[in-house]
């Protein structure tokens, strides 16, 4: 009999993309199995969900806003019918199981598994959980965790270590030298990689704009997305530059370090690949989680915490690494030691036993 599952999560790829990579894994797994995805519409799941080829179904739920607005009454009876809606696909579809990996649409779809009694497993990358799932955390069977120390979290005991499904690609990175054509670069110089994520990040980008020709004069290669808000009028031979990254996998495969925000998506990425690391969390983040994360993987050594407001020592702190080679391959050993490359695996194989 063929087997439906329900994967609920977005708003930004780090809620997407793990969903999609657990989704895939069961396919392989149970190849009759049929996957749907449901979202929140107007929110980049509605995009990214079919780009992957699965369906998805949008739900009109939003997030309050934290000071008083007229549009929280709105929103609120948008919550109530999203619950609604989700309840029909539930009845309709009569899923083995729902799997949440948090953003707006994950309650309403997990509330209403619980209430048909529908196993419901939820993932939280973050190393500070995001309220969707803290609201559905008694409901579900198990609760897949990106980072270890997770007790004050989720006080029910009901969750377990298992790492944050990172895509396969990340696990086999190609060629140097053909990572260095890919970007047009040199394969044997120095090179260091800076992403604030799909969107950028603009304190970053300032910085990097005024340190960046130091860098360039100094032999250092820079691979640098911006983000698609941000424009520069930098132009170096050694330079790529561009708003996004379609094959992550070759930055990389070239790099000797990177600058980045602290998503648990990137920083679980990033210690698959080994890349030594200098993360700086995002200030504009609820329950500040991105600084949260940046510890979980400090904490290994393999990685350096840099805050927003201490960006006028970037340049001190990537000169000091870029020129220690035992330095980073130590840094790289960390990082490597202290992953779980395994990890969609290993939660597929888990929620399925359970099963």
């Amino acid at each position: 009999m063929t087997k439906t599952y329900i994967f609920s999560g977005g708003g930004t790829g780090g809620h997407i993309f793990p969903a999609v990579a657990i989704a895939k894994q069961l396919i392989k797994i149970e190849p009759n199995s049929e996957i749907l995805f449901v979202g929140a519409t107007g929110k980049m799941e509605m995009e990214k969900v079919p780009n992957e080829g699965f369906n998805i179904i949008g739900l009109p739920v939003e997030g309050l806003k934290r000071s008083f607005s007229f549009k929280n009454f709105s929103i609120l009876l948008n919550a109530v019918k999203s619950y609604q809606k989700a309840k029909g696909i539930i009845k309709t579809h009569q899923p083995a199981a729902v799997f949440g990996t948090g953003g707006f649409a994950s309650l309403p779809i997990g509330l209403a598994a619980a209430k048909y009694k529908v196993p419901l497993f939820i993932w939280e990358g973050n190393g500070h959980a995001g309220l969707s799932n803290k609201i559905l955390q008694k409901r579900a069977k198990r609760i897949y965790c990106g980072f270890d120390g997770m007790d004050k979290q989720f006080p029910n005991g009901n969750w377990i270590h298992s790492g944050n499904p990172v895509r396969t690609e990340m696990l086999e990175l190609p060629k140097k030298s053909k990572a260095a054509d890919y970007f047009g670069l040199k394969y044997d110089l120095p090179t260091v990689f800076i992403t604030g994520g799909s969107l950028g990040a603009k304190s970053i980008n300032l910085e990097i704009e005024k340190t960046a020709e130091k860098w360039l004069n100094k032999g250092i290669q820079i691979i640098w997305q911006t983000g698609k808000l941000f424009k520069h009028n930098l132009k170096h031979e050694n330079l790529w530059s561009d708003a996004f990254i379609k094959e992550m996998p070759m930055a990389y495969a070239l790099s000797d370090l990177v600058i980045s925000r602290s998503g648990a998506l990137s920083v679980s990425e990033i210690m698959v690949t080994g890349v030594p690391a200098i993360f700086i969390p995002s200030p504009n983040v609820t329950d500040d989680h991105q600084t949260k994360n940046a510890l979980k993987a400090t904490k290994s050594g393999g990685a350096v915490l840099l805050q927003d407001n201490q960006l006028e020592k970037l340049n001190d702190l990537v000169m000091d690494l870029i020129e220690d080679d035992l330095k980073r391959n130590q840094m790289r050993e960390k990082l490597l030691d202290a992953s779980k490359p395994n990890a969609t695996e290993e939660i597929t194989k888990d929620m399925l036993a359970l099963l």
